[in-house]
């Protein structure tokens, strides 16, 4: 069986060899959008004035993880702020083993008691050579 992620590039790939191309050297296609997973835990209560819909992100995939063997953790200016949720995480990890080139960003940022309300991220498939990202750190906001 074949996981979503995966589904969703070969589609991307199909539609950006069958697209003509346009003036960007990249595409990002769009296949995740999650709640931060564990925020209260980390540094986002203390940075959260800092933090701003837009920024990027950098995912660290934690294969050794003792609790999930697909975690995959989300740092900020190299500050953790929390993991993709366990039962969206497995499509991130396979494609992070397999070396995609993934990038994630803030999506949202919300003042909610609830912690999983407060912060949503996106996270990107790229495909082709993104000039943008040359260079860039994460935390940097993402065009």
């Amino acid at each position: 069986m074949r996981s979503p992620l995966i589904r969703r590039l070969r589609l991307a790939l199909l539609a950006a060899l069958t697209t003509p191309a346009i003036a960007a050297d990249a595409i990002r296609i769009l296949v995740q959008r999650s709640p931060l997973a564990g925020s209260q835990y980390y540094t986002a209560p203390q940075r959260w004035r800092e933090l701003q819909a837009g920024d990027r992100l950098e995912l660290v995939r934690e294969a050794d993880n003792r609790h999930d063997r697909n975690a995959v953790r989300i740092d900020w200016r190299a500050q953790t702020l929390g993991y993709v949720p366990r039962a969206e995480n497995r499509s991130v990890a396979r494609a992070l083993d397999a070396g995609e080139r993934l990038v994630a960003r803030i999506a949202a940022l919300r003042e909610d008691p609830d912690p999983w309300r407060r912060i949503e991220f996106e996270i990107f498939v790229v495909l082709g050579n993104d000039p943008a990202l040359k260079g860039s750190k994460p935390g940097e906001m993402l065009d």
